[in-house]
């Protein structure tokens, strides 16, 4: 399971707030290739990991990327949502696009 930081999901909220009307869609993060990360607009499917934020399901992740960020947090640094390995230690950061960027 991959930990999201506060700011992250106060960013994923804005995001979401500001492209999707539909109550059910949420952001989706997805593996767009080796090291790479996207996120897009999907709805929950059975199995996802959901991460709320004030009552608002705000990131869907399938169970299998899931498990593979295990130990990994998303978090919002420096304007970016970036994923990085391990405690938020500044290493080994992964940047996550929007496909639907603002």
């Amino acid at each position: 399971m991959i930990g999201v930081t506060e700011r992250a999901k106060e960013e994923l909220k804005r995001k979401l707030s500001a492209k999707v009307d539909n109550p059910e869609a949420s952001l989706r993060l997805t593996a767009s290739g080796p090291d790479k990360f996207s996120l897009d607009i999907d709805v929950e499917v059975p199995g996802d990991q959901v991460v709320k934020h004030k009552g608002s399901k705000v990131l869907l992740v399938e169970k299998e990327l899931a498990n593979s960020l295990e130990g990994h947090t998303l978090a919002f640094e420096d304007k970016k949502l970036v994923i990085v390995k391990g405690p938020l230690s500044g290493f080994n950061k992964k940047e996550v696009k929007n496909a639907n960027s603002d």
